[in-house]
């Protein structure tokens, strides 16, 4: 039986992320009604992806908004590079890319939601609600008719001419239809900390690997923030050697003159694991239902990517959507082309992430031999044409969406 519709909306989307935040922003533009549930009170949320890539930068310059976007706050990285045992390896150099902004940002996640939120509650369509929790879907048959949330301890039903899932790796409504994606595993996991920073220390954004060992520093202008990764599903021999052990494992690590500064972990409290996960589902779409982003395909922090594929998503399922949406018409074929526009290049993108993990993580992580580069490494990652490769690769991705169609910007 299909259950009361307290409220309805044409798109209802679950998770005020990154991709439900823009996909919102975009429907809104384009003049469609769409309600953003998002679960918590605010963004505000350590550790969070953080990375802006060169090809979201250029949505928010198509959007209009490019100017504005970069007065909020933000770290430029013109490259990414690695001291591999003893050797320094520019894995990146963003240099290499066309256009006006060869570089990534690191900018606060709840500032970039933030700015996103700002920007669509112009449009009167455009309806957030906050401590709303999507915890199931209304069915009509196999179709979704919208969402069942949680408000206040209370029980609401908002009904939809489509429910796009934008809820996470661990999407409430990809559970509500049983829905399972293929995995892929990792060999790793990350414990994320922050360091403070002072002045301007000579020390890039970068990673250093050493037998068994690996740690990642990102520069957030105040404080570094700090990824040591660890062998898959040891978390918890991690923290049963004690605080002081894991400060000297960082220590060892760090490039610091003053290493009195890993101080700053006071306990285990002060440091977050992110269980590592690569997974796609086969289908990202029912009846009525879109899955994106993490919900349809959780990838690796390598190469700080999550982000940018599912803004990309967001981008190419309002270009595909908006216009069948003011129609009143979408139909499983529109949905399915949102997956035939983004599944090939979300693959390659999770396949090349795999293979770094194995072949570079993996062997780092192992610890069975001294780590050194082949010879040739450097004078290859210097050459022109494997230069602007890799940075595109990194800083624009293997398919950028483009703002157009339906979701084109209008006027407010």
């Amino acid at each position: 039986m299909t259950e009361r519709k307290e409220q309805t909306t044409t798109c209802c989307i679950a998770g005020g992320g990154p991709a439900g935040m823009m996909l919102g922003l975009l429907l809104a533009r384009a003049g469609i009604d769409v309600t953003v549930l998002e679960k918590h009170g605010d963004f505000l949320r350590d550790f969070r992806g953080d990375t802006i890539h060169t090809s979201t930068i250029t949505l928010m310059e198509e959007l209009g908004l490019g100017e504005r976007f970069l007065q909020l706050p933000h770290q430029k990285a013109r490259e990414l590079s690695a001291l591999v045992g003893k050797t320094r390896v520019r894995i990146c150099d963003f240099s290499a890319l066309d256009g006006p902004h060869p570089y990534i940002l690191f900018m606060p996640q709840w500032d970039f939601l933030n700015f996103i939120a700002t920007e669509a509650k112009k449009y009167p369509g455009f309806h957030l609600h906050m401590n709303t929790e999507a915890v199931g879907v209304i069915r009509a048959g196999d179709r979704t008719d919208g969402v069942v949330y949680r408000k206040n301890d209370e029980m609401h039903t908002i009904g939809a001419d489509l429910t796009v899932a934008c809820d996470g790796r661990d999407s409430t409504l990809r559970r509500a239809w049983s829905l399972e994606p293929r995995r892929y595993g990792a060999p790793m996991d990350v414990m994320w900390f922050r360091l403070p920073r002072s002045g301007d220390e000579g020390v890039d954004t970068g990673a250093h690997l050493e037998r068994g060992r690996m740690l990642v520093m990102i520069d957030r202008g105040d404080y570094w923030q700090m990824a040591y990764l660890i062998p898959k599903g040891t978390d918890a021999k991690v923290r049963a050697r004690g605080i002081e052990a894991f400060r000297q494992s960082v220590r060892d690590l760090c490039p610091f003159r003053e290493p009195a500064r890993v101080e700053a972990i006071k306990s285990w409290d002060d440091v977050k694991t992110l269980v590592v996960e690569i997974n796609r589902l086969e289908t990202w779409h029912r009846p009525g239902l879109l899955l994106i982003g993490d919900a349809s395909h959780a990838m690796s922090p390598v190469g700080g990517i999550g982000i940018n594929l599912a803004i990309q998503d967001a981008v190419a399922a309002a270009n595909i959507l908006a216009g069948p949406l003011r129609a009143g018409a979408v139909s499983r074929d529109h949905l399915a082309a949102v997956q035939t526009r983004r599944e090939k290049p979300t693959a390659r993108t999770q396949l090349l992430q795999r293979i770094a993990q194995r072949r570079v993580i993996g062997t780092a992580l192992a610890g069975n031999r001294p780590i050194r580069p082949p010879f040739w490494l450097p004078w290859l990652l210097a050459r022109p044409p494997v230069k602007r490769r890799i940075a595109r690769l990194i800083g624009i991705g293997l398919q950028a969406e483009h703002i157009g169609g339906d979701a084109a910007a209008r006027a407010s």
